[in-house]
């Protein structure tokens, strides 16, 4: 069978783990292209945009003519009436310009801000569905860099740069055919400039495309350093560990900064060349415009016009030189997101999902199931496992750290696929079913207790947000959470602070046991449920798990046998197999492995002892 972690991995690999030479390849604006479908959401609101933005392009370009005729038939002629009504009618183009100018603005911001949530909308919801096997081969801060750095930059072009270019092309193009019907000869000088000026542009352009990439790249580094140490700040002081860590930290600071300043040098040097080429060929057009203004061939106020019209074409593409160093960038972060977008999760429904019955039974069977991890695809967590457990037997998972104990929870989890074998719950191959269906048969406590940062209530009612307030609280009483919750500030509303560090172990972890009654599955998941409580707390949480074991499949992992006595039978594990089946009695008479595991915990005590 074909290995669909591993080819995963790889796809994984290619697309983002900072694969520099291919990005350096990349010099066009199709990633842009990507944007499409979401601001094609937005027709009417588009429409009205491109309305506007031509409209105050016009009004812009009118004002020129108009103010060449005033000088024909007002300054010249002497003709004040004229000069006065003309420039009245400016006045009032210029209203017109103020408005239309406003409402493009208003509209085309709005579209890029509702893109730009849109995007970060969809980004989120699709890593939040991808399967594990993506965040073993991808940092976290790359991915958050993507998702906050790369959509602010977009943010940035889509609701302005986007528009600016927009606004500059047309007035750029109107400005154009205006030239045209002023003075033929004179546009011909135009039209010799403008290759001059874009040489830089694309050339100098292209280089800013991939420094903006790298650019992007190093952010994400930083970020990602920092989110590392951050996230594990006792640990970093605790070994002493923060000068290491700052050095670290400044010299990834130190990189993007070398980046940054090779691009700021390379648009500087674009905008220089733009303006001074800009600046050179509207000196050439000015001066001969007036030979032919003194031989005749053309009037003041067409001179007047050519030069507003020449001026408003020339400043369009000293802009477009700017934004498009911006647009450059943007277009880098878009296929960064686009990436994301683009990758396929390995654990999806089936087009045709099988539903598992209802009412569920909590009957669980591995049968010759192997697997190994994305990152490790030679070693087997894995390897052959089978055993069944039928409806309401309490099963206990034991064996050495490695033996694939958790393993075999997150594939039943169906966080991964296997890559022999199947897994069936109530009878059903969970790789035919919706992984949200299946997961819905089962309530979780993982080993560390995983709390979030808003207050006790939600984190209790996590995995049934339409628990009523009454089931959270025997939920908690249950789990002998409620003693401490009531003491605390705000009681339930009390806000935990991020992965609730205001808690001690035992507190996250019973809220997290809390949390599991609550979600009431009819399979129950215990991964070290207890290992991070003290002797009574453990002990009043191990008869809380007792009571909500009756009448529920409950699979518990423990190291300390002594929490796993009561179980209806015991699968011992080692490397990834089962080595052995029984009651805590039958396999302390056997000279296996559990008895050498219960020597070492309790070391002289007869075993037998210990079931009593």
């Amino acid at each position: 069978m074909a290995d669909p972690s591993h080819n995963e991995r790889g796809e994984f690999a290619n697309a983002l783990q900072l694969d520099k030479n291919r990005r350096e390849k990349s010099r066009n604006l199709r990633p842009l292209l990507g944007l499409i479908p979401f601001v094609m959401r937005y027709k009417s609101r588009l429409a009205a945009a491109g309305v506007f933005l031509v409209l105050a392009s016009a009004t812009q370009l009118s004002v020129f003519s108009f103010l060449g005729d005033a000088v024909d038939e007002g300054f010249v002629t002497s003709n004040i009436d004229k000069v006065n009504s003309y420039f009245w009618l400016i006045l009032l183009i210029g209203g017109v310009m103020a408005i239309t100018s406003a409402l493009r603005f208003y509209y085309i911001t709005w579209i890029g801000e509702r893109v730009v949530a849109d995007l970060r909308s969809a980004v989120y919801n699709h890593i939040t569905g991808l399967s594990p096997a993506f965040f073993e081969v991808t940092r976290t801060g790359e991915v958050l860099s993507r998702l906050t750095t790369d959509t602010t930059l977009i943010q940035t072009v889509v609701g302005s740069t986007i528009s600016i270019a927009l606004r500059n092309t047309v007035t750029a193009i109107g400005a154009f055919v205006l030239l045209l019907l002023t003075s033929l000869k004179l546009t011909l000088l135009v039209m010799l400039t403008i290759p001059l000026v874009l040489v830089p542009i694309l050339v100098i352009g292209r280089m800013l495309r991939k420094l903006s990439r790298s650019s992007q790249d190093r952010v994400a580094d930083i970020s990602s350093h920092a989110g590392e140490s951050l996230n594990a700040i006792q640990t970093v002081q605790a070994f002493t560990h923060e000068d290491l860590d700052r050095q670290s930290y400044k010299t990834a600071v130190e990189g993007a900064f070398d980046v940054a300043k090779v691009r700021i040098i390379a648009r500087s040097a674009m905008s220089a060349s733009v303006i001074f080429l800009v600046l050179a060929g509207i000196s050439v057009i000015l001066w001969t415009g007036a030979r032919d203004m003194i031989a005749g061939s053309i009037t003041p106020g067409d001179l007047v016009k050519f030069v507003g019209y020449a001026v408003m074409l020339a400043m369009s593409v000293a802009v477009m030189s700017e934004v498009w160093a911006e647009i450059q960038r943007a277009a880098g972060a878009a296929e960064r997101l686009m990436e994301l977008l683009q990758i396929e999760p390995e654990i999806k429904a089936p087009p045709n999902p099988v539903a598992l019955p209802s009412p569920p039974q909590g009957r669980v069977a591995f049968e010759q199931v192997s697997f190994s991890y994305p990152t490790r695809p030679g070693a087997k967590a894995l390897d052959g496992l089978s055993f069944t457990v039928e409806p309401g037997e309490t099963i206990a998972l034991v064996g050495p750290s490695g033996a694939g104990k958790s393993t075999l929870f997150q594939m039943l989890l169906r966080f991964y696929n296997p890559q022999q074998g199947s897994i069936y719950v109530d009878g059903v191959d969970i790789a035919s079913a919706d992984p949200q269906d299946v997961r819905r048969h089962f309530s979780v406590v993982q080993q560390d207790g995983t709390v979030f940062s808003g207050p006790v209530m939600d984190n209790i009612r996590y995995g049934r947000p339409d628990a009523s307030d009454l089931d959270v609280f025997n939920a908690a009483i249950a789990a002998h959470a409620h003693e401490f919750i009531v003491k605390m500030p705000d009681g339930y509303d009390t806000l935990l602070g991020e992965r609730g560090l205001t808690l001690s172990g035992g507190q996250r972890q019973r809220i997290a046991i809390a949390r599991a009654i609550l979600r009431d599955a009819p399979i129950f998941l215990f991964d070290e449920a207890t290992s991070a409580l003290d002797a009574e707390s453990e002990r009043l949480v191990q008869e809380a798990i007792e009571r909500i074991m009756v009448n529920r499949t409950t699979l518990i992992i423990a190291h300390r046998l002594a929490t796993v006595r009561k179980a209806d039978r015991i699968i011992v594990m080692d490397n990834g197999r089962v080595v052995d089946i029984g009651t805590h009695e039958e396999l302390s008479n056997r000279s296996g492995l559990y008895a050498n595991l219960a020597r070492l915990q309790f070391g002289n005590t007869p075993l037998l002892e210990l079931a009593e």
